[in-house]
């Protein structure tokens, strides 16, 4: 069963991520009358989201009971303070990352903010070089905080015997905290005069959908395999995300120093996740 859950969360991830960078990119770079829509309300709504799903699946796994449902939260998460306060940590850093997902989609097309690389040429030549280096350092910045996050999420997840949704939903309350802290500092005069929601559209809200996923198909990802597997169904995502811009969305040119980052990508992240077999002792004579 662990098993099946393992290659079923890693297809979900593959496919969540793939999708939510096409159509991210689509909706930040879409030309429509009226205000674009804050992508700092957008993270804030995605939390939100997240953890009404995860009450939901709480409460499902509760038997459907209201009681039951207020003991499970009332003991795991306000009995547990310290468990708790350690999703803040990661939390604060996985809100800064989605804010920054939106920054790089904003400045970058859909292949290159999964795969940095300065060499690509646009025919639309729509990017200047000062959008184009927001974007990449945008990317940079997530790469890194993501791989520290992703590791001492999964270290909490696979040292408590809490479920995953309990800890998404302690994610998500930080997350939201963090995220209307963001919107009151950055956007908090266009929130005022235009509203929250302003800009907002269907589009608009499969992206966060697709955000909201994210979040609980990568602790799923975290919890019944590694985030060694993660890694993997980015790589994957990043050869979909290639393929769809350049033959579909026609905004991404390939070059040869592309393809070679290309390479040294996917093979770091099967030569990190390879575990050799120890060679067995040799037999005496």
């Amino acid at each position: 069963m662990s098993a099946n859950l393992k290659y079923l969360s890693l297809g979900i991830l593959v496919f969540q991520t793939t999708s939510l960078v096409l159509t991210m990119r689509y909706s930040r770079t879409l030309k429509e009358e009226g205000p674009r829509y804050l992508s700092s309300t957008a993270v804030v709504v995605a939390e939100l989201l997240k953890i009404m799903t995860c009450i939901l699946l709480v409460y499902k796994d509760s038997k459907c009971s209201l009681r039951a449902l207020n003991r499970v939260l009332h003991d795991e998460i306000l009995n547990k303070p310290m468990e708790t306060l350690k999703l803040a940590i990661p939390s604060g850093i996985y809100t800064l990352q989605n804010n920054l997902l939106y920054v790089a989609l904003s400045n970058l097309d859909a292949a290159t903010y999964q795969w940095p690389s300065d060499s690509q040429e646009l025919d639309s030549k729509e990017l200047s070089a000062g959008s184009q280096f927001v974007g990449l350092m945008a990317v940079l910045t997530a790469c890194f905080s993501s791989g520290f996050a992703g590791v001492y999420f999964e270290k909490i997840l696979k040292e408590t015997k809490q479920s995953v949704w309990i800890r998404n939903i302690q994610l998500g309350f930080f997350g939201s905290i963090f995220g209307l802290m963001g919107v009151y500092i950055y956007d908090g005069e266009l929130v005022s005069k235009n509203g929250f929601f302003q800009g907002y559209n269907r589009l608009t809200w499969i992206v966060v959908v697709l955000q909201a996923l994210g979040g609980l198909v990568i602790a799923a990802v975290i919890k019944y395999a590694d985030n060694i597997l993660k890694g993997f169904a980015t790589s994957l995502s990043i050869i979909l995300s290639t393929l769809i811009s350049y033959f579909w969305l026609q905004d991404f040119v390939p070059t040869s120093v592309f393809f070679l980052g290309a390479i040294l990508v996917i093979t770091a992240t099967f030569l990190y996740g390879y575990d050799p077999k120890p060679a067995g002792n040799p037999t005496k004579a």
